[in-house]
């Protein structure tokens, strides 16, 4: 058999908390100038985030949030499929499957059980160390082609490629290979203190505050100790690497002009951050205190979703059962 699969992407977004910047231009953005382009499968990763929350009621609401928060930011409906992932349980199934396609050293190389490690963290659970077999059930579930990613993320989907390769080659082709798509410019976003963009780290910005603490998070970004009448270099400055992202080229060499020239001091450059950043989020912070009004009527777009979803992870799951004697 030759698959012959649709072109369709897919991503999805741990409801850890509300979504911030980093997960707006390295996750969402990207995935949305899909929706024009092909099939695209957007999930919302509750059983990820049982790695890292233990409240239930947390994880209903931030759920919640993150559904509105993609259709406030222009996911379409009728264009995308969008569910929750406990909504499919499949995935569960072809995890166990393909973990039986995985090994030890495989998972060993894995960047979240490495930077546990790293950290010295004692009791890291079985879900974190196989962090990555479900998020290749994820990906393979679905006849994914493509996964709009940060760069952190290419390596689950090399080693979602790996185990596909590895059950295709010893039950004949049956899972679709997907391929990654990295945009170099928005890939990694940095935090208020210069590292990546986490929760974890407590450097993030929310995408829907309101406007004033927006401007009080952006005020907090880190700089140098020059003063204002001091010439200064944008190519070396956290705030001018956040404007370029919401910048076009000439808006860019004014203000880099305007560092070099001195008598310009941070608090200038990051009132422009502000400005660009507000002006670009006030329609969707918008749109999301509407969808925070009408949580049944996302509850249905979930539940929609969700249907139309797990019609394809049972017809993927049914090759792999039967190719594999099931």
């Amino acid at each position: 058999m030759t698959l012959q699969p649709t072109p369709r992407a897919l991503t999805g977004i741990q409801p850890s908390g509300s979504a911030h910047i980093g997960n707006w231009l390295g996750a969402i953005q990207p995935a949305l100038q899909y929706q024009e382009q092909m099939d695209t499968f957007y999930f919302i990763a509750t059983y990820h985030a049982l790695t890292t929350t233990k409240s239930a009621v947390d994880l209903r609401q931030n759920t919640l949030d993150i559904a509105m928060t993609w259709l406030a930011l222009g996911l379409d409906p009728a264009k995308t499929t969008l569910w929750s992932q406990q909504s499919v349980p499949e995935v569960c199934e072809l995890s166990w499957i393909l973990s039986c396609m995985s090994t030890k050293a495989m998972l060993d190389k894995a960047h979240a059980f490495k930077d546990a490690v790293a950290k010295g963290k004692k009791a890291i659970s079985a879900g974190l160390y196989t962090y990555p077999v479900l998020m290749a059930a994820d990906i393979l579930a679905f006849d994914t082609t493509v996964v709009p990613v940060g760069k952190d993320q290419v390596q689950h989907v090399e080693m979602a490629r790996d185990m596909a390769k590895t059950f295709n080659h010893t039950f004949g082709e049956t899972l679709v290979l997907p391929e990654s798509i990295v945009q170099e410019a928005v890939a990694s976003v940095p935090g208020l203190d210069g590292n990546k963009m986490s929760k974890s780290y407590g450097n993030t910005i929310e995408i829907f505050l309101p406007k004033k603490k927006l401007r009080k998070r952006i005020m907090a970004i880190q700089t140098d100790s020059k003063t204002m009448e001091e010439p200064k270099d944008p190519e070396n400055c956290l705030v001018f690497d956040y404007y370029k992202l919401f910048a076009n080229k000439e808006e860019q060499s004014e203000l880099a002009a305007k560092y070099r020239a001195g008598n310009f001091g941070y608090g200038h450059a990051k009132q422009a951050v502000f400005e660009k950043m507000n002006a670009l989020l006030e329609e969707p912070r918008a749109k999301y205190e509407d969808w925070k009004s009408r949580p049944d009527d996302v509850q249905d777009i979930l539940n929609e979703g969700a249907k139309r979803a797990r019609s394809v992870a049972q017809a993927t799951l049914a090759r792999v059962r039967s190719n594999c004697g099931l």
